[in-house]
């Protein structure tokens, strides 16, 4: 039976996805490719443009039904289901401490100065080399 409604499914499907491409849009759609074009002349525009939203309408009813009772009736289901979002909840975070890493020390902090000799005692202050390389 559950073979049989699954076959029933993929036929109303298939169904859907070309009464769908049968109906011409604004810019005349894929009806032309499947031979929706010509659909017109047989029962004129308007009532082609109606039968083609009725079909869809049908089929996609059908459609909806037969997958709902499909996943009612013939998938299997355990007596302690539990859905995605209960299985992921803080059940499994309690136990879970998380520690944040060690900090570091910025890696572009400048070094320690040098400790400054006490004014008076005669401590200069260094001079800079000149940047151009010395005298000539």
């Amino acid at each position: 039976m559950f073979t049989f409604l699954i076959v029933v499914e993929v036929i109303l499907s298939i169904l859907l996805v070309l009464v769908i491409l049968m109906q011409s849009s604004k810019g005349g759609g894929l009806a032309g490719t499947f031979g929706g074009g010509n659909v017109g002349m047989v029962f004129g525009v308007r009532r082609t443009a109606d039968f083609l939203i009725r079909a869809t309408q049908i089929l996609a009813g059908l459609f909806i039904a037969l997958s709902l009772v499909i996943n009612i009736f013939f998938l299997p289901r355990s007596a302690n289901a539990e859905s995605v979002l209960q299985r992921s909840g803080p059940q499994q975070t309690r136990g879970v401490t998380r520690e944040l890493p060690p900090t570091q020390a910025p890696i572009d902090q400048p070094a320690e100065q040098p400790a400054q000799a006490p004014a008076g005692q005669g401590a200069q202050a260094p001079t800079a080399a000149p940047v151009g390389g010395g005298a000539k």
